[in-house]
């Protein structure tokens, strides 16, 4: 240490004093916040209270204008400390939403997904059986008793499961799916189960810490109201729910998931063609590009058959792609002719269809770049 680095001891020691006592406020707080867990499994609230919370970011906000602190720095620094409080909920007994406990089946319990929702539908008090290609011979002895049926398998499989399944089913059991795409597994629902019948698409993988904010696409079929603790009871998990018609989903879904996939592996395989290894590019990268090839990255750290399941999902979204493949050629043409104004006028064009989006985009974005740059610099 230089003298003059010596200089600036009694501060730093201060700091240090001043952190320690951060920490053991927070400590405290997590104590406090044990309690409201057993309160509100007592009292079957949610995890997530969201009016609740933006009422506490605003008045934060407040406070550290009070303070002379960024108000901006202050939300992001309360943010942390809710989302770690709800991952401390999650992390044990949940709210049931019914009286008594239901007993849910999950095909595919082995899966990432259906491991997923057994354990959060146990930690609710929910009875919870699995069915796998190995044990399939149980649901004999357990069908008459259930109360939901969830498909939760690869897509190419999963008419297949459901047409095995429904029939064992007792007329009073809900059958739901989890499949990515819900008007094909619904019209097979509808034809060969005349009880309620639910598609469900939860909107994250299976490795986030929990479901709390976490999106949950609902298509009730048929019987909504014998559906409805269902949806009560995600929503006690703390999730975010969008009710959707199953044709305007898959819409969606082609541009959501089929395009975005099938542009990770346009990038990634260019970039192998290149002789481009991730690692060279990510000393040269900006932080905006380094954001784009972690989104890239993140679909080849998992299973190949998962995403072409996905791309090849089903005939109108091959035909999107093969739309999207002939779009790129003509902006090729751009390329081969050194068009730049053409360039220039697309995009401006873009730009317009883009709309008031764009200024959002730049917003949140330049939020990510910042924390992705402070935290992996």
């Amino acid at each position: 240490m230089t003298p003059n680095e010596k200089k600036l001891g009694p501060q730093r020691n201060r700091l240090d004093q001043i952190d320690e006592k951060i920490l053991d406020l927070l400590s405290e707080r997590n104590k406090i916040v044990h309690k409201v867990i057993e309160k509100k499994i007592d009292n079957q609230l949610p995890i997530f209270a969201p009016k609740r919370e933006d009422e506490k970011t605003v008045a934060f906000r407040q406070m550290a204008e009070d303070h002379n602190l960024d108000p901006d720095w202050a939300e992001d620094f309360l943010r942390m400390i809710m989302a770690s409080s709800r991952a401390s909920q999650s992390s044990n007994e949940f709210p049931r939403a019914t009286p008594d406990a239901k007993n849910i089946l999950i095909i595919g319990v082995k899966g990432g997904m259906g491991s997923l929702y057994a354990r959060v539908a146990r930690q609710s008090g929910h009875n919870v059986h699995g069915i796998d290609k190995h044990n399939w011979h149980e649901l004999e002895e357990i069908a008459s008793d259930l109360d939901l049926a969830i498909v939760a398998v690869p897509i190419n499989v999963t008419i297949d499961v459901i047409n095995r399944l429904a029939p064992k089913l007792n007329p009073d059991t809900i059958l739901a799916d989890f499949t990515s795409n819900k008007t094909a597994p619904i019209e097979t629902m509808k034809q060969v189960h005349a009880g309620p019948i639910l598609g469900l698409h939860p909107m994250h993988g299976p490795d986030v810490q929990n479901l709390s904010k976490q999106l949950m696409v609902v298509c009730p079929v048929q019987h909504k109201d014998k559906c409805r603790w269902v949806v009560d009871q995600a929503k006690l998990w703390g999730m975010r729910i969008v009710e959707a018609n199953p044709e305007k989903h898959d819409h969606v879904m082609h541009m959501v998931q089929g395009l975005r996939h099938f542009v990770a592996l346009l990038h990634g395989s260019f970039m192998k063609t290149y002789d481009l290894k991730p690692q060279d590019i990510l000393d040269y990268s900006s932080p905006i590009y380094r954001a784009e090839l972690m989104m890239t990255g993140r679909i080849f750290a998992q299973s190949a058959e998962l995403y072409a399941d996905i791309v090849f999902a089903n005939e109108e979204r091959r035909e999107l792609l093969l739309t999207f493949i002939e779009h790129n050629q003509t902006l090729a043409e751009m390329v081969k002719n050194d068009d730049k104004e053409g360039f220039i006028k697309e995009f401006e064009a873009v730009t317009d269809f883009f709309g008031a989006f764009a200024s959002q985009a730049l917003k949140e974005s330049g939020y990510l770049i910042n924390r992705l740059a402070d935290r992996f610099a």
